[in-house]
């Protein structure tokens, strides 16, 4: 349990400001220049908070996967996504982590529907920007 109070408090940190960048460019889905902002706060940060930031930037490939029509990187990805975003609370450094995971869900269930032959009538209004809080 130690583990999971460390997390807690690291979501009471502000968001490092190449996350902040990154989740601009996500929202604004430039979602290949998101991710490599979001890496590099990955690589920067040295607490548990860098898993948060790892599974934001795999949103944002399965979102560019998807624009691509590549069903199988999305699915792969969107599978290790889960892995760095399940063990988050609902909001975390004003991130609302919950609402990612459900926007992420609400698309894959579209892109296993369509399958690989059909992934280019993917509707892009499901693709949803992230919801956080701007400081």
């Amino acid at each position: 349990m130690p583990h999971r109070m460390t997390e807690l408090r690291n979501c009471q940190q502000p968001l490092h400001p190449k996350v902040i960048e990154g989740l601009e460019l996500f929202n604004r889905r430039s979602y290949f220049e998101a991710h490599e902002s979001l890496e590099a706060a990955w690589k920067e940060e040295a607490t548990s908070i860098r898993d948060l930031y790892r599974g934001i930037l795999q949103a944002a490939v399965v979102y560019l996967h998807i624009t691509h029509c590549n069903f199988p990187g999305a699915v792969k990805v969107y599978q290790r996504s889960q892995k760095w975003l399940t063990r988050w609370p609902e909001t975390c450094r004003g991130i609302q982590v919950g609402q990612l995971q459900r926007d992420l869900q609400a698309a894959m269930l579209q892109v296993e529907r369509l399958g690989p032959e059909r992934l280019s009538a993917f509707d892009p209004t499901l693709l949803k920007p992230v919801l956080y809080e701007k400081n």
